[in-house]
């Protein structure tokens, strides 16, 4: 948190437009490898996001030393699962980590790279949002309130990542029976890295996104509440509205007639949605990816904490239950934050932009003029073919339904692995079924 602190106060005076606001969420995906550019002050002072020789060279880097490591893993058997325990199902769950783990991350890397511009045309679009259609419509962002947002969730992610990843090496460190390699702990640690990047990423875009809908929702409120007040008249000046939330503050621009008002509106509803196709198109197959992995380790995590409480198996391990169980579940809760923050800004975000239509049918209702009316209309059926959603390469939404199926798949995943531990012969000893041994050897072979 103090590192932290210490970034945001270093990266410049208060933000004054997007760029700024995303320069500590910019710089520490950069340090984490999913993002090669970073934000400049130009000299005219305003925030530009620019291509780093840095972040490409730190990409490539970091994709060819985890293919490397990943292969030398498997060649050699080196595991840092092995301090814990070592069976056949231990061994056949750590293939399928290394496996997940090496492609996942060398997808998500390999993906930042080739749509890298779709990230420069979304953080454009947002400029385009507050320095040209917002204003038209009397609306003013703060900068401050949400860049103390995208910061809070930057520092609970990077921080939970490296608390957990600091407690874990001492745990394991401090023990002299316990044996590891830099090559284990990469294997091991690695997705943890690439997954709290890009969740905070994804985070602190849904961010604005939300606030981009609530100014839209509370224009729109503001126009009803000038019909229902009757106020609204032709007068030559602002007024400033008394609503004045801490991300943006809204004028009463009761010189514009209420058809152009909702011109404006529409063609800002067009730009978010527009907004938000293009977050979707950058981060659908990583999200994809890390929440497979994210599945595949709670999965695991959660099958080793069930079969020690439950006492299935008679585990040989170098540390005791306690320490067991609260590695496994501490690492279980790590990736439950990172997905909850993806699911929780999305779904937020899309339920924001369902508001929409009930303010709009509302002024359908209220108005009296044929061409107010009409314009009406139109954004109603703007509003039913422009639709904001966010889904993993179109398999599955990413919204609060994802919480049941991922449970449901959890659940089903637990029972068969529990049954599983209870029919082995060795009941959890040695090297399990002839099955985990073959399927071990596949594992190996493969990577």
């Amino acid at each position: 948190m103090w590192l932290l602190g210490r970034l945001v106060r270093k990266s410049g005076n208060r933000p004054h437009d997007v760029y700024t606001c995303y320069r500590l969420t910019i710089f520490m995906a950069l340090c984490l490898g999913i993002v090669p550019y970073n934000v400049t002050i130009s000299s005219e002072g305003r925030g530009v996001l620019t291509s780093s020789y840095l972040g490409y060279i730190n990409i490539l880097i970091r994709m060819a030393i985890y293919m490397g490591n990943s292969f030398y893993g498997a060649v050699h058997r080196d595991a840092l699962m092995s301090n814990f325990f070592l069976t056949g199902i231990s061994n056949v769950i750590d293939g399928l980590q290394k496996i997940n783990g090496m492609l996942g991350i060398s997808a998500i890397l390999l993906l930042s790279l080739l749509h890298r511009r779709e990230l420069l045309q979304l953080l454009a679009i947002f400029d385009a949002l507050e320095t040209e259609a917002f204003p038209r419509v009397g609306v003013a962002m703060h900068q401050v309130a949400a860049k103390k947002k995208m910061n809070r969730l930057v520092a609970l992610l990077v921080g939970s990542m490296a608390a957990y990843i600091t407690c874990s090496f001492l745990m394991i460190g401090l023990r002299d029976a316990t044996t590891f390699s830099i090559s284990s702990v990469i294997s091991y640690f690695s997705p943890h890295c690439i997954v709290c990047a890009v969740s905070f990423l994804v985070g602190n875009v849904m961010i604005k996104l939300r606030i981009y809908l609530g100014a839209l929702n509370e224009v729109l409120k503001n126009l009803a509440h000038q019909w229902d007040t009757r106020t609204l008249k032709a007068v030559t000046q602002k007024q400033r509205s008394l609503q004045c939330l801490d991300s943006f503050s809204m004028y009463t621009i009761v010189t514009k007639d209420p058809a152009e008002i909702i011109q404006e509106s529409m063609e800002i509803h067009h730009l978010i949605c527009e907004a938000a196709a293009t977050a979707n198109k950058y981060f659908t197959y990583q999200l994809l990816t890390i929440i497979s992995i994210a599945f595949l380790i709670i999965v695991f995590d959660a099958y080793y904490v069930l079969e020690t409480l439950l006492g299935k198996s008679k585990r040989e391990s170098k540390f005791k239950t306690v320490e067991f169980v609260t590695f496994f579940s501490c690492q279980m809760i790590l990736y439950l934050i990172a997905i909850i923050s993806i699911v929780e800004g999305s779904n937020r975000a899309i339920k924001k932009s369902e508001k929409t239509g009930g303010i709009v049918h509302s002024l359908l209702n209220k108005t009296k003029s044929a061409e107010v009316k009409e314009k009406l209309q139109q954004f109603s059926m703007q509003l039913m073919h422009l639709k904001i959603n966010f889904t993993a390469a179109g398999l599955f939404n990413i919204d609060r339904t994802l919480y049941f199926t991922i449970s449901g798949a959890l659940t089903t995943y637990l029972i068969i692995l529990l049954q599983f531990t209870s029919n082995s012969p060795n009941n959890g000893y040695g090297n399990g079924s002839s099955c985990c041994e073959t399927f071990n050897n596949m594992t190996n072979h493969t990577l």
